[in-house]
């Protein structure tokens, strides 16, 4: 059976990664979190003090790109690869409302989507690849052979987030969760470079009244139709 790529892509808080991990573990494929590399590098700019609520050193930034190494090692423990930043296992910090509240910021700089589409690309060489983002049927893989672009409604990702907040023992209001997703969303849809679309061949789903088995079930006739 031929393998394909799958490019899924969406909203924050829409259950990209969780239709990801469930799509590659069932077809054997490789997943890559794209998040998890912006989130990682935010975590760096945060941890060297490039960027607070109010104070973005984007320069600095970019000049220390060239130090960055990312990478993602598989934990039979938790059955998904996690992330490292420089060698170190950074899963859990970047998970944060912290890392949210800054992520986007850093995802706008040009130098930053470079270095990792370049990157996302080199993983999706030999096809038989789930990844999830903002640009991935757009920039990273325009080729895929499915795309899917995941939706809900805004009260339904804020609440989704705040569930798992909370259940990371996250000390978080519904309403900052609710800020945050709104915010994220805006600048996602709106910066400069690899704005979050649609691509015109991809596949919406909005799953605001879908339960995790259903959503899976939809997408997996998907990629057996492709395949």
């Amino acid at each position: 059976m031929k393998k394909i790529t799958i490019a899924i892509d969406g909203f924050s808080s829409t259950g990209k990664s969780t239709l990801a991990k469930q799509l590659a573990n069932h077809l054997g494929y490789v997943y890559v979190d794209t998040g998890a590399m912006y989130r990682a590098i935010t975590f760096f700019a945060m941890q060297n003090g490039y960027i607070t609520s109010d104070y973005f050193d984007k320069e600095t930034l970019v000049n220390s790109l060239p130090f960055i190494k990312l990478q993602f090692k598989f934990n039979p423990n938790v059955g998904f690869a996690e992330m490292y930043l420089n060698g170190e296992n950074v899963e859990n910090q970047i998970r944060t409302m912290e890392v949210s509240g800054n992520v986007s910021r850093v995802a706008e700089v040009s130098e930053v989507r470079a270095k990792l589409v370049e990157q996302q690309q080199d993983f999706g060489k030999e096809k038989g690849i789930v990844m999830d983002g903002r640009d991935i049927g757009t920039v990273v893989f325009p080729n895929a052979e499915l795309k899917i672009f995941m939706n809900a409604s805004m009260e339904t990702k804020a609440q989704r987030r705040f569930d798992e907040l909370m259940a990371k023992g996250q000390e978080v209001t519904f309403d900052e969760v609710l800020k945050n997703v709104q915010e994220r969303d805006y600048i996602d849809t709106h910066r400069k470079d690899s704005p979050l679309l649609k691509a015109t061949d991809a596949i919406e789903i909005d799953n605001s009244n879908l339960n995790r088995e259903e959503q899976f079930q939809i997408v997996l006739d998907l990629v057996n139709q492709k395949m």
